[in-house]
């Protein structure tokens, strides 16, 4: 598994990508496959796409999952 930080505010860990991927073993951080890094864009500018880890627009949302796993202040 790759991981990535959250603060990079890529579509790996924006709540519009759909491809696979969970919260990361490290606070605020992303795990996935990278042999299996593409996701459709959902709802987003680039609906319908498939976008990498790495691709990013000015749209991104917080993934769900991960504003679950943040530590409380």
């Amino acid at each position: 598994m790759t991981s990535q930080p959250l603060d990079r505010k890529r579509c790996l860990s924006c709540k519009r990508w759909g491809g696979r991927r969970r919260p990361g073993s490290e606070p605020s951080s992303v795990e996935y496959d990278e042999n299996d890094d593409k996701g459709p864009c959902i709802e987003g500018p680039w609906h319908g796409s498939l976008r990498g880890p790495r691709n990013a627009c000015g749209q991104w949302v917080m993934w769900a999952e991960l504003e679950a796993a943040e530590p409380a202040p």
